[in-house]
């Protein structure tokens, strides 16, 4: 028999519950159903105001062979040549930002402003900046170089480019916070044994620092393959109708469109259960690969 609680313990387990209910039930409500729910109708055709009809397995033959589904991926993992860029980027800053100088607070918070700006907001702004004829970009070119900037985003050979600039932006400076505490939890004694031993910066940067700071690098590629995959707010607002011959489209935005524009729910669930799953498989890929290349100090 278990022992009876006392009043004391009694109350305070109400209290763990009570605390513990409301995420509980909000990931339950908010997450799990909703999983669930489109598992279901992934294998239903559905217009949201009518009633599910069964279709079985169509909804994924049909993605198999829908060439804007290959278009919209092909466009994705194109977006994810900004990872590695914004990486060597942001390792550089942030060994800028790892000293000792006078308004170095001031510099680390300005470069981490576009992390925390409103993504719509930003998109916007660049949308101004980018534009054709009055962009601010196409501008400068013109009075420093006299260059006639593209159409970056109306021609499809320059949308992605700008995509991925706007990306390598908005992105620096959070990668630059983890590296930067990457940085500051490296022991100066190995840099110290390393001058002993004559190492100079090129050395100690190829042989101390980039091994010790594997475990970030590993992060950064994970969760910006993850985000790249997931990525949709700017496509939204800069790529209208996934840009010029669909050539900004992501996967999530190309599920929007079926899901909220063409009312095929059944369809667009189908499909972000095939990038669900995608995910999955080459976020496991890379852990068992981590173990590889990734440092354990």
């Amino acid at each position: 028999m278990g022992m009876k609680l006392s009043g004391y313990r009694r109350k305070e387990r109400v209290w763990l519950y009570l605390f513990v209910a409301p995420p509980v039930l909000g990931f339950l409500l908010f997450g799990l159903v909703p999983i669930l729910f489109s598992i279901y109708i992934s294998f239903h055709k559905w217009d949201m105001l009518s009633d599910p009809q069964w279709v079985g397995f169509a909804n994924f033959k049909e993605l198999l062979g829908d060439e804007k589904v290959y278009k919209s991926m092909y466009n994705t993992i194109h977006l994810m040549i900004g990872i590695p860029i914004g990486m060597v980027l942001s390792l550089l800053l942030a060994i800028l930002m790892n000293r000792k100088f006078a308004g170095i607070s001031f510099m680390r918070t300005i470069y981490y402003l576009p992390v925390i700006s409103p993504i719509i907001a930003v998109s916007l702004l660049w949308q101004w900046i980018l534009n054709q004829d009055y962009g601010l970009l196409n501008n400068f070119l013109w009075e420093t170089f006299g260059i006639t900037g593209p159409n970056w985003l109306g021609k499809p050979e320059w949308v992605k480019p700008s995509l991925i600039l706007i990306g390598l932006w908005g992105g620096i400076g959070g990668n630059m916070v983890l590296y930067l505490a990457g940085l500051q939890s490296i022991s100066s004694t190995y840099y110290e044994a390393a001058e002993i031993d004559g190492a100079g910066a090129w050395h100690k940067l190829t042989r101390i620092t980039i091994p010790l700071l594997t475990p970030i690098h590993f992060f950064v590629i994970v969760m910006g393959i993850i985000g790249a995959f997931q990525s949709f707010s700017q496509i939204y607002v800069l790529a209208v109708d996934g840009g010029p011959e669909y050539s900004g489209a992501t996967v999530v935005y190309y599920i929007f469109q079926h899901a909220f524009k063409y009312f095929n729910m059944g369809y667009a669930s189908s499909v972000a259960w095939v990038l669900g799953l995608l995910i999955f498989v080459v976020t496991l890929i890379q852990f068992k690969l981590s173990n590889r290349w990734v440092y354990q100090d």
